[in-house]
C-alpha cells in the first residue's frame, strides 16, 4: 500500500474503503492496469480501473491521482473486490473473469 503522505487532500478526508483503494491501486499497477471498470468511465478516457485512481506519473515517479474513483462507488468495489480476492490467492486472469462477471451490468467494461 502507498502511504497516505502523497495523497491529496481530499483523498486524506475520504472514508477509509476509498483511501485504501487508492493506497493499493497505487501500490499495483502491474495488477489493476488489467482490471477494468464498469461505471462508464470509458466514456472519459479511463482504461483500467487503475486509471480510476491514478492519471499517470510524471518524469520524477511522482504518482498524479485522478479524483473519478472519490465519488464512484463502482470502482471503488472493484479495487476491493480485487484486494479480497488476491488475498485469498486468486490469479489476477481469475480476479478479472470475477470482476467480468459480477460488474458488466453496470455498463461496458473500460478495457478492449
Amino acid at each position: 500500500m502507498v502511504s497516505m503522505d502523497g495523497m491529496p487532500g481530499e483523498v486524506k478526508s475520504a472514508p477509509t474503503i476509498v483511501q485504501q483503494s487508492y493506497q493499493f491501486a497505487a501500490a499495483n499497477p502491474e495488477v489493476m492496469k488489467q482490471i477494468p471498470c464498469y461505471c462508464g468511465c470509458g466514456a472519459i478516457g479511463q482504461a483500467s480501473n487503475y486509471s480510476c485512481y491514478v492519471s499517470g506519473v510524471d518524469e520524477n515517479g511522482t504518482i498524479i491521482y485522478d479524483s473519478h474513483a472519490l465519488g464512484c462507488s463502482i470502482c471503488v468495489d472493484i479495487t476491493q473486490d480485487t484486494m479480497r480476492l488476491l488475498k485469498q490467492g486468486k490469479t489476477v486472469s481469475e480476479i478479472k473473469a470475477y470482476i467480468d462477471q459480477t460488474y458488466s451490468q453496470y455498463g461496458p467494461s473500460n478495457i478492449p
